[in-house]
Formats: structure tokens, sequence, C-alpha cells
């Protein structure tokens, strides 16, 4: 189980933020019932042409999406965790999605990163063993020359 979350009490999310992060949210939901394979290979088409993600363009996603969905401040943590990855995707940027297990207690567990750093979760580095990550992918010579 993971720890709980919420956004700070009082902040309200203006009314045209709110139609991307649900579709986001409603996709997370979909996703999150896809074997890992079939999760890997979504998540990694939709990073392509997307800018690697700031710590705080994916805390302002993980905000959003506790705002709109307090399901997701509990144990939800895959699709907490798909929905910001999705959020931050449709806002341009792509933060690095990681799932894996933790320690003490020893549970599944998914998470975002950006910049080196876990977004919006209580532990510090070295708690966390990723599994499966899929990081921004840097613009390359390779994407300049599949346009021409």
């Amino acid at each position: 189980m993971t720890q709980p979350q919420t956004v700070a009490r009082g902040w309200r999310l203006p009314l045209r933020r709110r139609p991307a992060a649900l579709i986001a949210i409603g996709t997370a939901r979909v996703l999150a019932h896809l074997p890992p394979r079939r999760i890997r290979t979504v998540l990694t088409l939709l990073r392509r042409r997307a800018a690697p993600a700031t710590y705080h363009q994916v805390k302002d996603a993980l905000d959003t999406v506790l705002a709109i969905s307090v399901l997701y401040g509990g144990r939800y943590c895959l699709q907490r965790s798909l929905a910001t990855a999705l959020l931050c995707r449709i806002r341009g940027v792509w933060p690095t999605w990681c799932t894996g297990v933790r320690t003490s207690p020893f549970i599944a567990h998914a998470w975002v990163e950006a910049d080196g750093q876990l977004v919006g979760e209580p532990q510090g580095p070295g708690y966390y063993h990723p599994l499966i990550v899929i990081p921004p992918v840097p613009n390359t010579q390779e994407s300049v020359t599949r346009c021409r």
C-alpha cells in the first residue's frame, strides 16, 4: 500500500485545465488493466517527440491529478503515476515513469521522477527499486532524418 497523497487544502483547479486532466485520468484507468508489457509499449510510443519534463511540471501534473481524483491519493499508485505521465504528455513533456518495488514493507509500486528526483513521494532515493523505467527521449539526429 502506498502513502496517502493530497493537495493543499483550498487549492482549486481552474476549469480550463480540467478536460486534459480528465482525459489523462480516464486513459490511465484503462491502461492500468493492461499487462506490464503492453503498458511499456504504449508509454514508449507516447513519449516520442516530448521534451523532458522538469520537476515543477511533473509536480503540477501530479497535483492536478490529485485535485480531480480523490481515489488516486491513496492506494492507486499505478493509476496515479500513469495519469501524471499522460497529463505531462498532453502538455508536451514527458517525466521518467517507473514501476518496481519498495522495501520495508516489500510491495509493488509505481512512481514518476523528474530531474533525477522522485515527485510526490515521501521516501527518499534508494527506497524504491525500479523494474520498468520509461525515461524521456532526447531529440536526436535520428528523429530529424525521419522527418525529411
